[in-house]
């Protein structure tokens, strides 16, 4: 994991709990046996016409290239980094620098992140450029180097922070620090969910008050918000101008208390019907509603906690095996962080499928709520659920045979197709049937 994900993960954690449906296409999977068990074998819950079943396989394998790419090309620069006694280099500057220690630390982090992003950059603006041209992305150059401008900002910022915190802790308690740091830790991430919506969100895209656009809207989703049993006033339900950017469909909760909020993307508005949209948002409200973001807060939460000893044991023996040759001499040395953060991209890498595995069990759950809390609101539950999956994979050039492998290890959504498949076929209000998650 690189620098700059560690530090937005623990600041803005809430973007792991109020996952759209639409980012199932990430890239898309799918179980051909389950789908053809809910449609005939001519036509199945989901598919493409065959030119854009061509584009769709293409963008896909490009974006599995690309997420491999990135996760392996992360972990070879930091070791060339160390190897090349370059994390030495920016660590002599800025002491060389200041006196000061917040001088040095922020100088280093600021070096550190220029650097990674510097390697990294090749990499990202060909997947910004390959979004454009199959049509995921109408986002232009300057806006684009801008958000990686604001981002790189709010990590310097933030980063520095952490970065000032860890090796304080590491001063205080040498051995433990993998302990100390991870309660702060925790800390930020809790209040990047609550201060995300209000504060980070608004940097990057607009927003305006739905009522004022879409008063019909609000109204419909309020009766799903009410049959959910929670309180989101109008005045706390918002447009998200997202086709400034890009053309896929969403609609979400989030937030938690005074920044709770419903999101709708006017991308949503444009494409999908009022039904489609309430399904999509009932499957966000359904996350909520389930708890999954304080379970996911403590999933997270132990995984990082184990993660972070396991940072302290493996920072340990790569001082003890390679520290002579990288010149880093002990933790206290800036220069650590790099080895620390080769660590915690190898962790990250190898625990993606447990995450994912883990994620791909809410996304179910929320789908079956999601559907189940729009019975009696729309006409038709399951084919209106099914239809807004249809619509979203078309949207979003979502594959519907993917490599198994990569779905297992990368996936945090459940297949579009398997998505659309039970969709269409669940019906527990049928005689005999029995709902999930509310009453008949």
């Amino acid at each position: 994991m690189r620098f700059r994900s560690l530090v937005l993960l623990l600041v803005v954690l809430a973007a792991s709990f109020a996952v759209p449906v639409s980012r199932a296409q990430s890239p898309a999977q799918t179980n051909a046996q389950q789908a053809s068990q809910a449609q005939t074998p001519e036509k199945p819950a989901y598919s493409l016409p065959p030119e854009k079943l061509k584009q769709a396989i293409a963008y896909s394998r490009i974006r599995v290239v690309l997420d491999f790419a990135e996760s392996g090309w992360g972990i070879v620069m930091l070791v060339l980094l160390l190897a090349l006694g370059i994390a030495r280099w920016m660590q002599d500057v800025a002491v060389g620098a200041s006196g000061n220690r917040w001088v040095q630390g922020f100088l280093f982090t600021f070096l550190f992140l220029f650097i990674t992003t510097l390697l990294m950059l090749p990499l990202d603006m060909y997947g910004h450029h390959e979004s454009v041209r199959f049509g995921q992305s109408v986002q232009g150059w300057g806006s684009w180097f801008g958000d990686q401008a604001k981002s790189f900002g709010l990590t310097f910022v933030l980063g520095g922070l952490f970065v000032m915190l860890l090796f304080w802790v590491i001063g205080r308690s040498p051995r433990r620090w993998w302990f100390w740091f991870w309660i702060p830790a925790m800390a930020a991430a809790v209040f990047g969910v609550f201060i995300s919506p209000m504060v980070i969100d608004p940097m990057f895209n607009k927003f305006e008050p739905l009522e004022k656009t879409n008063p019909a809207l609000v109204e419909r989703l309020e009766q799903v918000v009410q049959r959910g049993g929670i309180s989101i006033p109008p005045d706390r339900m918002f447009l998200m101008k997202a086709s400034e950017k890009v053309t896929g469909l969403n609609a979400y909760v989030t937030g938690f208390g005074p920044s709770k909020r419903v999101v709708v993307w006017d991308t949503s508005v444009q494409k999908a019907t009022p039904d489609e949209i309430l399904f999509i948002f009932g499957h966000e409200m359904g996350h909520y509603v389930l708890g999954h973001i304080r379970s996911t807060v403590e999933f997270i939460g132990l995984l990082l906690l184990i993660e972070f000893y396991l940072g302290y044991r493996g920072i340990g023996w790569l001082i003890r095996r390679y520290g002579g040759r990288w010149r880093v001499e002990s933790q206290n040395d800036w220069a650590m962080l790099v080895a620390l953060m080769l660590v915690f991209s190898v962790l990250s890498f190898i625990s993606e499928p447990i995450v994912n595995g883990y994620s791909r069990a809410h996304e179910h759950a929320a789908d079956v709520y999601g559907q189940e809390a729009i019975h009696g609101i729309v006409a038709d539950p399951q084919t209106t659920a099914q239809q807004a999956f249809q619509l979203l994979g078309e949207a979003s050039l979502t594959d519907p045979n993917p490599n198994r492998f990569v779905e297992f290890w990368t996936f945090s959504h459940p297949s579009v197709a398997s998505r659309a498949a039970f969709a269409a076929a669940y019906n527990p209000w049928v005689p005999g049937g029995h709902p999930k998650y509310f009453k008949r």
